[in-house]
């Protein structure tokens, strides 16, 4: 009998279970991949130039100076100076090493053996207690990356840690860590943060100073030594026990640096040069045009008089607006204050145009001086009108025949006008031309009272150069711009003085300015030791009030009024608020 022989293909035997799981989960590991490394690579597709990045630009920033190369303030986003491994104090970047990943130098771009025990503290704790990130991490999330917090950022954080640490050494990254953290006001680096914290570069940090720097890489805000004192003072005496337990210092070190701990100090309020900086920066901008460097600009600001300069004028303007300005003989401008308040106002009113009133009164005086009279020559005070003008004395008082002393120390209107109409409009115009401010002035006899409108700086000038023994004056507010490489992009290079007032036309007008400060004078309550003389000015309805005055260092310009030019209410003139500021000014 034949053997039956099946030939079905359900016979055959099926492939086991085991088999068919396997299979399924490769599959699935194979997909997985796939899709993982589609993923990654389309992360890393969208990711910024590197390059770019890692040489980031910024508006280039302006550091001030004064007159003795002490800092003022820095105008535009400051980074702080760059700093390294190598030109810091060891323990400065020792201290952040310590607290932030005391396995740096030890681990590759992740510290796997931190982030395990980040996820088992977080784990036992339901919530976000410690992080894990390595500070190469960190470095890549502070220069390349936003703050979202994201599967596709961390993804990308872990590439670029990789490969910050192919492309740089770990003193390299370290360096960059401490360039690039942010950590005060939007500034960014510890020399910045040092900088505001403790008025000193990074280079210069103590011991203590570090560790309350390194206090604040955990969150800025929350440990500050500004804001928060005694959070930052806590974690700083933590980062010393680290520092210690590491090997990098020792213990009578860490308790010399502990007794130093304390607040920060804040920076000086800077608002006080504000009105002064921002003139120097157009200054700037008119001699080297745009610049992509920062810069270091000594000016010739002295620090202690516009700070001076700055508290009288907000304690006596009231209710109005006020100006003061002060310069030395030559022209070198030492204080500037544009306003009271500049949070309440960036106007700069020292540059702004209003009408001088009879501050302009000296110029025709000269133009009488070199005529050939004399402060003793006798002039009539009457009533004058030339054609539909015909101002009258401030008082509607008028004295008849009196001294040029007398006419100016009282400011009558009808000498000056008188003058004028003898020796011509056009005399009066060129003298002022010589002083400086001729091409800005209308010829017509209202220019003589002041109704042509000039600037606080402008009439100042007139009289720094009577009292810089009539020689001409350019006011000046730089000496120098160097750039950050130290290359002098500009220096002042001052032409020769040109004589422009006789010295008769001086002595005589010296004298006469001096009679004004003299009892009896319009401006008499600006009077006090070491003042030599100074003349009152006020606009018609008492809209202006103006007082320029000097001392053997300085020529002061005041001024005091409304913005919007309305009449002052009181009925300030310039020998009251404004003559009262000069006193206050120069009796310090």
């Amino acid at each position: 009998m034949r053997d039956h022989v099946s030939t079905r293909k359900d016979d055959k035997q099926k492939p086991s279970f085991k088999r068919r799981v396997f299979v399924y989960l490769l599959n699935l590991i194979l997909i997985g991949a796939v899709f993982i490394a589609g993923y990654v690579a389309v992360i890393y597709l969208r990711m910024p130039s590197l390059d770019h990045i890692l040489h980031e630009t910024r508006p280039a920033a302006v550091m001030f100076l004064d007159q003795h190369g002490n800092e003022i303030r820095a105008s535009g986003r400051i980074m702080g100076a760059p700093v390294s491994v190598e030109t810091l104090p060891p323990y400065v970047w020792q201290a952040i090493v310590a607290i932030e990943d005391k396995r740096f130098f030890k681990h590759g771009p992740i510290d796997m053996r931190g982030t395990m025990r980040a996820m088992i503290v977080n784990l036992f704790r339901g919530h976000f207690a410690a992080g894990g990130s390595s500070i190469t991490q960190q470095t890549a999330k502070n220069i390349f990356l936003t703050r979202d917090k994201k599967i596709s950022r961390k993804v990308q954080e872990l590439i670029l840690s990789h490969w910050l640490e192919n492309r740089f050494e770990k003193n390299q990254v370290l360096d960059l860590y401490m360039n690039r953290v942010s950590l005060v006001g939007g500034m960014r680096g510890i020399d910045a943060a040092s900088r505001v914290m403790f008025q000193v570069p990074a280079t210069k940090m103590s011991l203590a100073q570090a560790v309350q720097i390194a206090a604040m890489l955990k969150a800025p805000t929350t440990y500050s030594p500004l804001k928060n004192p005694e959070k930052n003072i806590a974690r700083a005496r933590t980062i010393l026990s680290e520092m210690v337990r590491q090997g990098y210092i020792d213990i009578t070190q860490a308790r010399v640096a502990a007794r130093e701990l304390g607040p920060a100090t804040p920076a000086p309020d800077t608002n006080k040069y504000r009105y002064w900086t921002d003139f120097v920066l157009d200054e700037v901008e008119s001699r080297i045009g745009s610049f992509n460097t920062d810069l270091y600009v000594y000016t010739t600001l002295n620090m202690e008089i516009q700070e001076h300069v700055a508290r009288v004028l907000a304690n006596k303007v009231g209710d109005y607006q006020g100006a003061v300005v002060a310069m030395s003989r030559d022209g070198a401008i030492r204080a500037m204050s544009g306003g009271a308040d500049y949070q309440t106002s960036q106007f700069n009113r020292v540059t702004a145009k209003r009408q001088p009133g009879s501050a302009f009164k000296p110029v025709v005086y000269l133009v009488a001086l070199e005529n050939g009279m004399r402060p003793d020559s006798y002039v009539n005070d009457s009533q004058f009108a030339v054609g539909d003008y015909n101002p009258k004395n401030y008082n509607e008082r008028y004295y008849g025949d009196i001294s040029l002393a007398t006419a100016f120390a009282k400011s009558v209107n009808s000498v000056p006008l008188k003058l004028t109409e003898s020796f011509g409009i056009d005399s009066v115009l060129d003298m002022a031309g010589r002083l400086g401010v001729g091409t800005k002035l209308r010829r017509e006899y209202s220019t003589v009272l002041g109704a042509s409108e000039m600037s606080l700086l402008d009439l100042t000038n007139i009289y720094a150069v009577i009292w810089n023994n009539g020689e001409s004056v350019r006011p000046y507010s730089i000496t120098k711009i160097v750039d950050a490489g130290g290359n002098i992009i500009y220096e002042r290079n001052p032409s020769d003085s040109i004589l422009v007032l006789s010295a008769d036309t001086v002595g005589y007008m010296t004298e006469l300015l001096a009679d004004v400060v003299a009892v009896g004078g319009t401006g008499h309550r600006a009077m006090c030791p070491g003042v030599l003389g100074g003349k009152t000015g006020t606009s018609n309805d008492n809209r202006d009030a103006w007082f320029i005055g000097a001392t053997n260092n300085l020529v002061i310009g005041v001024w005091i009024g409304n913005d919007d030019f309305t009449p002052m209410s009181s009925k300030i003139t310039g020998g009251t608020v404004p003559a009262e500021i000069f006193h206050d000014i120069v009796a310090k």
